[in-house]
């Protein structure tokens, strides 16, 4: 487990996407580049949870993949908490899950309540496995998750990873693509060939400003202060569900995490400065209603600006995005990182087709295609559930809010309509994690059809 920190970070890590104005190609005039040989099938920028898990599952079909990884470590402290039954789908068909499966939680699911605490909506999720032979909602540790994804990836023989490699040029022709980068550990200037690009490397991806692709404003953002903290002893009275509070002087949201990690996400309000709530006194003025500096100590308190966009070309020949570099959601369904692996799961066995001659370059195409209206449905449902916990609707004047109360039963059918929405389900739609949801008559898990997908692979 990592240490506390003793002060609290500020790095605004969900950020816009729209920077299609900045320079895609830095000027390095006067420095060698050094090529790598021999060259690679599938070149992927970024190793967090969507790079690393597309490596993993490139690499189960052997395909010879390099990674870049501009950082020289996993970030050490919480992002994502939650993840569904189609990741660990996932996870299940790269081999990975008795891995994971000790570093996570089953979250019984999600409660509304108003200002005075009054129960507004019972969100649970079924604790039972589920069709896609999984529990429905899982927390967990992002710096877990992506270490045993990282070791995945690198014990396959056709996966290199190469940290504190920074990108700083694409070229593509009809053959191939050239992606030269900076070893930042020595200043030295490396070139390499791929038949294929895949950025994963985030909001301000290098991949999605080559391809040029302008993004799509679906209209949310709003700051929010995300308080990570640690329990020194028990508090019963925080429960094991996540709860909503819908208060509309200052929306709230509480995640019971794994082990005896908590979370809270809290509402800034327009003149409030970013930096001075994070401060550790305002933190534990805004979480003395749950728990004070005697219950926990503050790992992490960050502000972060929610945003919600949608790059509107996911593909340039060569050349491809997946996860934040294609899109931003806002974290109110803990879907972001899921899409992002659900992106890599729909594309990567295409990948593998494609680089055996077994389909046309055509059928990677289909990738956004099919992911795109499916990304978008989560957005905009992430949107409209992140308007209603404050049941409110903010015109600014003045510089202030003006809140209109919607409380009552209109407040809970609207919320009601949201969840049934959800549980219908986005993610049995096309475009989804894209993997056989057949199961054993018993309920078991479809262990032979997942796990024993590399040899599949490896006979294409």
């Amino acid at each position: 487990m990592n240490e506390p920190m003793n002060e609290p970070v500020n790095e605004p890590v969900n950020e816009p996407v729209n920077d299609n104005n900045r320079q895609t190609t830095p000027c390095l005039p006067g420095r060698k580049t050094e090529m790598d040989d021999p060259g690679y099938e599938v070149c992927i920028v970024g190793c967090g949870p969507a790079g690393a898990t597309l490596a993993n599952l490139l690499g189960l079909c052997g395909v010879s993949v390099l990674v870049l990884e501009r950082e020289g470590a996993a970030y050490p402290l919480p992002r994502a908490v939650h993840f569904d039954d189609e990741v660990m789908r996932v996870l299940q068909t790269i081999g990975l899950t008795d891995s994971i499966l000790p570093y996570t939680h089953v979250s019984p699911g999600m409660r509304f309540v108003d200002t005075g605490g009054r129960l507004l909506l019972d969100w649970s999720r079924p604790m039972e496995v589920g069709p896609q032979g999984w529990n429905a909602s899982y927390r967990f540790h992002q710096p877990d998750l992506e270490r045993i994804l990282r070791e995945g990836a690198e014990s396959r023989p056709s996966v290199q990873i190469r940290l504190r490699s920074e990108v700083f040029a694409i070229r593509q022709d009809a053959e191939t693509a050239q992606v030269e980068y900076e070893d930042l550990s020595s200043g030295t200037l490396r070139s390499c060939h791929a038949r294929y690009v895949v950025g994963c490397d985030g909001g301000r991806s290098v991949v999605r400003r080559v391809i040029g692709s302008p993004v799509e404003d679906l209209g949310f953002h709003e700051r929010w202060l995300v308080v990570d903290a640690l329990l020194k002893r028990p508090v019963p009275s925080l429960g094991e569900h996540s709860v909503q509070y819908c208060d509309p002087a200052r929306p709230a949201t509480y995640v019971r995490g794994v082990g005896e990690r908590r979370r809270w996400e809290i509402t800034l309000l327009p003149d409030e400065d970013a930096t001075a709530m994070a401060a550790p006194d305002s933190v534990w003025r805004l979480l003395e209603r749950w728990i004070t500096p005697e219950d926990a100590e503050l790992e992490r308190a960050v502000s972060y600006t929610f945003h919600s966009v949608i790059a509107e070309r996911w593909r340039s020949g060569r050349l491809l995005i997946a996860g934040d570099s294609a899109h931003q959601t806002p974290p109110f369904l803990g879907q972001g990182m899921c899409a992002g692996v659900r992106d890599v799961a729909n594309l990567g066995w295409k990948l593998a087709r494609v680089l055996r001659g077994q389909a046309d370059d055509a059928l990677l195409d289909t990738y956004e295609s099919e992911r795109l209206p499916h990304v978008r449905a989560y957005i905009e449902l992430a949107v409209r559930l992140g308007g209603l916990p404050g049941a409110e609707r903010r015109n600014h004047v003045g510089g202030r809010a003006e809140i209109d109360h919607r409380y009552g039963e209109p407040l809970v059918a609207e919320i009601a309509l949201l969840v049934g929405d959800i549980d219908r389900g986005i993610a049995g739609r096309a475009g989804g994690a894209d993997l056989d949801h057949d199961r054993f008559g018993n309920g078991r898990r479809s262990a032979d059809r997942d796990e024993n997908a590399g040899e599949n692979c490896a006979d294409q």
